[in-house]
């Protein structure tokens, strides 16, 4: 007989099931992307795409270390105003973002639910999530982890690309990981098109540590971060394989979990 595939994902399962994984106090992943321009041979949904499957594999993951997990639907729209010149982008603005997210966490915790992990797959979401994760955190008395995923598996990325230090947009990676799992919806014959007159970074001009908004569109004039030329299928799948590896290893770190986040819970 077969043996049943264990159910991760939160929206195929009955509530009397999602009530029985509060109790055996399953993780909550809420994966976080946006619907925002991909340069010239990608699709608006990357970001969600493949936060999604980063999600869906690490589950898979987490899953078979016998630690009980769920994954919410991906929350597809962000904080993109800086993709909003090339059309195609669908953006909120901090408030809005803000709420949605807390607005989610609310209802998780009053499920019973003790332990959510903000999972992003979008760069302009990084700073907003973070100050979430801190005025949340005190003020519902949680365990809430935050992570983009790129950072959190930063040094298995880096081995894996061949013209690119890390994952940036639109770019080696992403192009691969869509090729991977949405090879129709990789226009290759325009990848081409991705070059890009490019300006430098504020830290190629001044050095590390100062901070201004940019638009994409005053970095890139395709759009584009990085190098899709380089793209194949197969780094595609071994991007996602190594990624989902490392973030299911932390995530079933129970240590993490553990620590101390304000004097009152040190013993």
């Amino acid at each position: 007989m077969a043996q049943t595939r264990y159910e991760y994902e939160w929206r195929k399962l009955r509530a009397d099931q999602l009530r029985e994984r509060a109790r055996q106090d399953a993780i909550v992943v809420l994966p976080i992307a946006s619907l925002e321009q991909h340069g010239p041979h990608l699709p608006v949904e990357v970001d969600s795409m493949l936060g999604e499957e980063v999600a869906a594999r690490t589950a898979a993951k987490v899953a078979e270390k016998g630690q009980p997990i769920l994954v919410l639907p991906v929350l597809w729209t962000g904080l993109s105003e800086h993709h909003m010149s090339f059309g195609g982008t669908v953006t909120l603005d901090n408030a809005a973002f803000a709420a949605v997210v807390e607005g989610v966490v609310k209802s998780v915790l009053r499920h019973g639910f003790k332990r959510i992990v903000l999972l992003n797959a979008h760069g302009g979401n990084e700073n907003a999530l973070r100050t979430i994760t801190d005025d949340l955190t005190p003020k519902y008395a949680a365990a809430i982890v935050q992570f983009t995923y790129w950072y959190a598996a930063a040094v298995p990325i880096a081995k894996i690309l061949e013209t690119q230090g890390g994952l940036s947009h639109a770019c080696e990676a992403e192009t691969s990981m869509m090729m991977a799992v949405r090879p129709d919806l990789v226009a290759t014959d325009r990848i081409p098109l991705a070059k890009a007159n490019t300006t430098p970074a504020v830290d190629d001009v001044v050095g590390g540590g100062v901070y201004r908004w940019r638009s994409i569109g005053s970095r890139s004039s395709s759009g584009v971060m990085g190098n899709p030329e380089a793209a194949t299928a197969e780094k595609g799948e071994r991007l996602f394989d190594a990624i989902s590896t490392a973030l299911a290893t932390k995530l079933c770190n129970q240590e993490m979990w553990d620590l101390p986040w304000t004097s009152e819970t040190l013993t």
